[in-house]
Order: structure tokens, then C-alpha cells, then sequence
């Protein structure tokens, strides 16, 4: 298991260096701590701490999208519902408030409701459920 001084260390390393994400594993575990970056490498670590291979982080680069938007304030998988028998918090057409949940995202096995931050009308998601969002990603345009 890995501890929390560990895990300090390892987003220091992240925080300090030019790296966009690193993973470390071992038999038990496995995290993966990212950071919005272009070009920078991903290192994948194991368990003794040693680079075990390293790449440059092949990224297609995003569609730019104009006007209101709401952003995946962080890396995790986007669900468009709290369950997968439930209806979605936000479709096509929904008007929102701010302050509205409008998806989760999990991350590190927490599911983090995102919110809108200002009132409009959904006009497109731009995710689909279960798909891997990054950090600033724009996940819907609002009107």
C-alpha cells in the first residue's frame, strides 16, 4: 500500500519537475498523479521508485472551443449521472442555475460533483460517459 508520505513525496517530484504525469504500482496498488502540460514526458514508476519506461505523452490536441463553457476542473472519468440506472443531471436543452451539478467526475475513487458556474442553457456536451476527461477540458458549451 502506498502511504501518505509517499504519495507527498511523489506530488512534490510532480509538482517540482517538468514531468506531465507520473504512475507508480506496485503488487497491491496503482496511482497515476497528472498536471495540465503540453509537451511535457509521463514516466511511469514502479514500485522501487525507478523510472521502469519513459515517453513523450503522445496528445491529440484538443478542438478549440468558443464561447461559455463549463470545464472539468480536474483529471477523472466524466459520468453524465449520479448511477447508471439514473437519468442524467443535464441534457441537451437544460436550463441551469448556477450552482447546479451538471456531471461527476471521479477521481482517486472520489466522485466529485461538478457544478455549473453561471445560469444558461446546455447546447452540446462535448464528453461522453465513462470518457477520461483532462484538466481545463471543456466538457459543455452553455448559452
Amino acid at each position: 500500500m502506498i502511504d501518505i508520505e509517499t504519495l507527498k513525496e511523489y506530488i512534490k517530484v510532480l509538482e517540482d519537475c517538468s514531468l506531465a504525469e507520473i504512475e507508480i504500482s506496485d503488487e497491491e496498488d496503482s496511482i497515476r498523479l497528472a498536471k495540465p502540460s503540453a509537451d511535457a514526458p509521463v514516466v511511469a514508476l514502479s514500485a522501487q521508485g525507478a523510472p521502469a519506461q519513459a515517453a513523450s505523452a503522445p496528445q491529440a490536441a484538443a478542438p478549440a472551443v468558443s464561447g461559455k463553457t463549463i470545464k472539468s476542473p480536474m483529471v477523472g472519468v466524466f459520468y453524465a449521472a449520479s448511477a447508471p440506472d439514473r437519468p442524467p443531471f443535464v441534457s441537451v436543452g437544460s436550463a441551469v442555475n448556477k450552482g447546479d451539478v451538471v456531471c461527476i467526475i471521479e477521481a482517486m475513487k472520489i466522485m466529485n460533483e461538478i457544478t455549473a458556474d453561471e445560469s444558461g442553457t446546455i447546447t452540446e456536451i462535448l464528453v461522453e460517459n465513462g470518457d477520461v476527461v483532462e484538466y481545463d477540458q471543456p466538457l459543455f458549451k452553455i448559452g
